[in-house]
Formats: C-alpha cells, sequence, structure tokens
C-alpha cells in the first residue's frame, strides 16, 4: 500500500511538474497576431460606426417622442400654450444633446475604439453652438411662458424665477458659462489661446452642466409628468457621468500608479525634438497600438494640472515612447525633463492604427513631428517586403527627425522609403515646389510617381494640419477611396 501511495505522488508531482513546464512555454511563448484584411473588415468597421451613430439619434429621438406621447403637439391653441411647448421641447432637445456631448469626450472604449477620439472630439465641438441655441431658446421661452401666465413684464417675470428659485439662478449662471465655453472654442478665439488656457476653460463646461441639473429636478414639466422620462435621463446622467468620472480620472491614475510609471530616458533628436520613454511595470496592461496617442501628465508643480497628447514614436512593447517638438509651451518644460519623474498616463486613443488597415499595400506620409506614429506604423505593421512605402516630407537631413531610425526600419523590413526634400512651398503644397524648367505636374501625379501602389493601399497622413489637408486633397484626387485615408492631425 505504501509503494502504490509513493508511486502515485511521484506520479502527480511529474504531473504538476509538466502541467507547470507547459503554463510557463504558453505564457512566454511569442504569440502570431492574425491580421484580417479585406472587403468584410471594412464592412464590419462601418456597421460599427453606423450603430453607433443610430444610438446616438435614438437618444435624440426618445425624449421628442415622449414630449408626443404626453400631448405636447396637440394643444397649441393659444401663445401660452406655443410658447409652453417651446420651452418644455428646447429643454429636452437640449438636455439630450447635452448627455451626447459630453459622452463624446467621456472615453468610452467601445465608443473611441470605433469612431476615434478625434472624430470624436470634432462631433464634441460642433455640437456646442446648436446645444447653446437650444438653450438660449429654452431660457426665452421659459421667462416668456411664466409672464404670458402671470400677466407680468418680462424683466420682472426672470427676476421673479430667480429670486424665489435657487435652482433657476444656478441653471442662468450655468447658461453664461456655456456661452463663456462656446466663445472659446470659436475658431479665432482658439488661434489665441493657448492649448493650457483653452483647457482650463473647457474644464468649466463639466461645472456648467452640473449646475444646470437641479432645475430639471425642481420645475421641469416633462420631468415631474412623466417618471419614466424622468428615469431615462436620470440613468443617463449616472451613465456618462460615472464613465467620465472613471476614464478620465480614476482609471488613469490607478493603472499609472500600479504600473508605477515614471520617465526612464531622455534623448535630443533633430528639429528641436525630444524623445522621451516611459517606463513602468507590466506596460503590456495598458493596451497601446503603433499610431495611437496619449494624454501626458507629468507630476511636476508647473505641469501636474493638464495633460498632452502625444502620440508613440515605437511600437509600445516594453516601455511607451513619445517624441515631442517644442512648441513653446508646456512642450518646451518637456524638453528639459528629468528621468525619474513620475507621470499619469490617461489612454491609448485614436484608431490611427492597424486596427483600421483593410489593404495589403500601406502607404505612409509624414512631415515634421508627425514621423512620431509612422514611425511606430513602420515597425509594427504586418507585412512582406515591398508592401509598405514610406514618404517622409523634410526640409533636409539636419531637419528630420528620427531619421536614421527610420531608414533603419525600412531596411530591415524591406520597406520603400522616399525622402522629400526642399523648403516650404510657395502655393501651399505638400511637396516642394518644382524645379525651374521641369514639366509642371500637378500634386497627385507627383504623389502617384513617388508611391506607385497609392490607389490601392491604406494611406496613413500624420503631419502639421495644413500640410495633412493639401496632401489628403491630393490623393483624393488620384481616386483613393474616403476609408482608405486615415488622418491623424496635429491640431486641438
Amino acid at each position: 500500500m505504501r509503494g502504490k501511495l509513493e508511486n502515485f505522488h511521484s506520479g502527480f508531482v511529474f504531473a504538476l511538474r509538466v502541467v507547470k513546464l507547459a503554463i510557463v512555454i504558453f505564457m512566454t511563448s511569442p504569440k502570431t497576431e492574425v491580421i484580417y484584411l479585406g472587403r468584410r473588415k471594412l464592412v464590419s468597421l462601418q456597421r460599427k460606426q453606423d450603430a453607433v451613430q443610430v444610438l446616438g439619434l435614438i437618444l435624440l429621438w426618445v425624449p421628442v417622442l415622449a414630449f408626443a406621447a404626453d400631448g405636447g403637439f396637440a394643444s397649441l391653441e393659444s401663445a401660452e400654450s406655443i410658447w409652453s411647448a417651446i420651452n418644455r421641447l428646447s429643454a429636452l432637445l437640449a438636455t439630450a444633446m447635452l448627455v451626447i456631448h459630453i459622452a463624446l469626450v467621456a472615453r468610452i472604449p467601445w465608443i473611441e475604439g470605433v469612431i476615434g477620439l478625434d472624430k470624436l472630439t470634432h462631433s464634441h465641438k460642433r455640437l456646442g453652438k446648436p446645444i447653446l441655441y437650444l438653450l438660449a431658446v429654452h431660457f426665452f421661452a421659459s421667462v416668456i411662458s411664466y409672464s404670458l401666465i402671470d400677466g407680468s413684464a418680462l424683466i420682472n417675470a426672470f427676476f421673479y424665477l430667480t429670486q424665489n428659485f435657487l435652482s433657476v439662478t444656478l441653471a442662468s449662471l450655468a447658461l453664461t458659462l456655456m456661452v463663456v465655453v462656446v466663445v472659446s472654442s470659436i475658431r479665432i478665439a482658439r488661434r489665441k489661446l493657448s492649448y493650457e488656457a483653452w483647457y482650463l476653460v473647457h474644464l468649466v463646461s463639466y461645472l456648467a452642466i452640473f449646475l444646470s441639473i437641479p432645475h430639471q429636478y425642481e420645475l421641469g414639466s416633462d420631468f415631474l409628468t412623466q417618471p419614466l422620462l424622468q428615469s431615462y435621463f436620470t440613468l443617463l446622467y449616472v451613465f456618462v457621468g460615472g464613465n467620465l468620472v472613471w476614464f478620465r480620472i480614476l482609471q488613469p491614475v490607478a493603472l499609472s500608479f500600479a504600473s508605477s510609471l515614471k520617465v526612464g530616458s531622455v534623448k535630443r533628436e533633430a528639429n528641436r525634438t525630444t524623445s522621451i520613454s516611459i517606463s513602468g511595470k507590466r506596460i503590456s496592461r495598458l493596451g497601446a497600438e503603433a499610431g495611437q496617442f496619449f494624454l501626458l501628465r507629468v507630476l511636476t508643480k508647473k505641469q501636474w494640472w493638464r495633460p498632452h497628447p502625444f502620440s508613440v514614436s515605437k511600437a509600445p512593447y516594453d516601455e511607451i515612447r513619445f517624441t515631442i517638438g517644442n512648441r513653446g509651451d508646456d512642450t518646451a518644460l518637456l524638453q528639459d525633463i528629468r528621468p525619474g519623474t513620475r507621470v499619469i498616463l490617461e489612454g491609448p486613443f485614436g484608431v490611427f492604427s492597424e486596427s483600421k488597415r483593410t489593404k495589403q499595400h500601406v502607404t505612409l506620409l509624414a512631415a515634421g513631428i508627425g514621423i512620431a506614429p509612422i514611425r511606430a506604423l513602420a515597425e509594427s505593421l504586418a507585412s512582406e517586403p515591398g508592401d509598405i512605402t514610406v514618404v517622409y516630407r523634410v526640409t533636409d537631413d539636419s531637419d528630420a527627425a528620427l531619421l536614421s531610425e527610420v531608414q533603419r526600419i525600412c531596411r530591415e523590413r524591406g520597406h520603400y522609403l522616399e525622402l522629400i526634400k526642399g523648403p516650404r512651398s510657395q502655393s501651399g503644397s505638400f511637396l516642394p515646389d518644382q524645379e525651374p524648367g521641369e514639366r509642371p505636374k500637378p500634386d497627385y501625379a507627383r504623389l502617384l510617381d513617388i508611391a506607385p501602389t497609392l490607389v490601392d493601399s491604406d494611406v496613413y497622413i500624420c503631419g502639421p494640419s495644413r500640410w495633412s489637408k493639401s496632401a489628403k486633397n491630393a490623393i483624393e484626387k488620384v481616386g483613393v477611396r474616403k476609408e482608405q485615408i486615415h488622418l491623424e492631425e496635429f491640431a486641438w
């Protein structure tokens, strides 16, 4: 019996060792990632985008249908009923649009991963003015409606509401703050504001939304008479607010401190740029892809309170590296950052990555500091020799950040590399002006000479805003489909 037990024990120990060895091999073996391409992937991506857009429309239509079901469109016989209907409907639409407005920048992964943070931010900006107009209509309609009911002058009606209802006073303050935020978003104003000032002003929008909520539950006709509608908006507030707090505040802080993220090394590059490597424990858990970007928050006395967006400039395997140009704002301070400085990373964000690729051939276009994500993509894209063409627009070799790294990657992986050298074009072209005596060619024809596989490629463009738009226009004239063009602009 004892011999049988010893044999069993020996066999059990041997089995455990085999299982342990299998686990170690599985955990440490390189995993081969399958990259799906083709029409089916494109259709799948488009359906996901359509689903998110339909969800946005549903969020808008639910309060309108609830308003109609409550007889909102049925009794419009007097001035009082008409202004009351305008007041109610504008409030419902503005509330729904405000929820969508915040959801667009709440960093909700299943939305951001489909649409991309740049497009979400653009939609967020475009919604600002319509929301402000609806809030203004709601404000004036509510005062006019009460004035007609009470038989008092408009100014008296306004003072009565603000003096007797604190929630109305808060809502009026919220409207004023929203005006400030929207005005600061106008292109002319944005040009005069630094990123830091713009960021600070836009924090006010969250305060404005918070201040506007109480009067909806105290005086909102539809909230008070339709419990289901009130529950609907309450759930939306909780969902969007919870996502906002978690993904924009708590998760980045928790992950960054758990990973002990800090500046690992700092290296000066060409063209007034600096590569900053972020090291830490289990960097892979951040889930970054080449081409994506993070919001970097440096924990120093001057910089801790606002983050800055930077694309990764190296395939993010064992570290996260950013190559940052000196634009004269906070980026100037980052040029002299010390190794060991603690940081918080929010992200990764963006769909400027292989996840949107549907073609075997890929053309990568970069200018200026736009080479950062292009360099990372060139390093990590799945490809056979000759599949990838890298076009790097530079003034000269001394102007080209990361040039030696790009040359090495293209040489080792069999990519085509085209350096387009020359001073900035006087005509606004993304290419240098042609030499005197050369046969004139439009930009798209010159680009086809440089990248013959362009039409059948996924095209990734990254550089200054005007340069990128010029390149995109030329690419569209060649006949490249819209869904094949992926644009990453360095603008806010």
